[in-house]
């Protein structure tokens, strides 16, 4: 299942309070990868690939939750689990990393672990695959005040791209791909960005159609927060809603809380 990346950054929102977000991308040969691989949660992110076993990223991420931290949890996992040796799981959390990569997973396979985040993929080019998505995200990670000069979702993208220009996958021969991105953040916000939670399910060109994914959500949740974010803070549709009076309750207030007012 080609290649992946999980990211814990650190940051100050604009309250002044310390927080963490959590990201994790991937991209596949494979239609609707983001249904089987990537998972986060505000304790951490988590990716189970090659011979998947959806669970190892289900329960991964529950563990995390429950406060293990994200090597027992993982490994704990791998333990009990009769596939291991086909199986490829990274992830991160709140202080650490952890990779594993089975010895009966397809070749090229591999992973690197650095600095607040993990790389790993399988039926590659090549190595140059995985240190390429690990050098685009570093180059970008957040200095250390936590400012970053772009979305974490868009420099996840970056660094997927980084790596398919290595040549990515090397099952040419499939040309339906997927990509699928995640991103959740320890930050209690009115509003959650669309743009973090994505997914291109069946295309030939799975990072274009990501990125473009990106924008638009992104111009959508910028158009939003114009829009409502003052009837985020009353619980309420706004009047500028089309011929429409401030709603208090019922629909309203779901629309609201939504954040789309549709």
């Amino acid at each position: 299942m080609t290649f992946s990346i999980c990211v814990r950054e650190e940051y100050v929102d604009e309250s002044g309070d310390e927080q963490t977000r959590f990201g994790v991308a991937v991209t596949t040969r494979l239609p609707a990868v983001g249904t089987l691989c990537p998972f986060a949660s505000e304790n951490g992110a988590v990716a189970t690939q090659s011979l998947v076993n959806v669970e190892l990223g289900r329960k991964g991420v529950e563990y995390l939750d429950d406060g293990l931290a994200v090597e027992d949890a993982l490994e704990a996992l791998l333990n009990a689990d009769e596939g291991a040796a086909q199986r490829q799981l990274h992830g991160v959390d709140a202080e650490g990393t952890f990779a594993f990569s089975g010895e009966e997973c397809k070749g090229w396979y591999g992973h690197v672990e650095r600095e607040n985040f993990t790389v790993a993929g399988n039926l590659l080019t090549g190595e140059s695959v995985v240190e390429a998505t690990a050098d685009a995200y570093a180059e970008r990670a957040p200095g250390p005040d936590g400012e970053a000069d772009a979305p974490l979702a868009e420099r996840l993208i970056d660094a997927l791209a980084a790596g398919h220009a290595e040549g990515g996958d090397k099952r040419e021969d499939l040309r339906v791909q997927s990509a699928a991105l995640l991103v959740e953040s320890t930050e209690d916000r009115e509003m959650e960005p669309y743009y973090d939670d994505l997914r291109v399910d069946a295309t030939e060109t799975p990072i274009e159609d990501l990125r473009e994914t990106y924008e638009l959500a992104r111009e959508g949740f910028e158009a939003a927060v114009e829009r409502y974010e003052e009837a985020y803070e009353d619980d309420a549709l706004d009047a500028a809603d089309d011929g429409g009076e401030a709603e208090t309750s019922g629909d309203g207030a779901d629309e609201a809380a939504d954040g789309r007012g549709e």
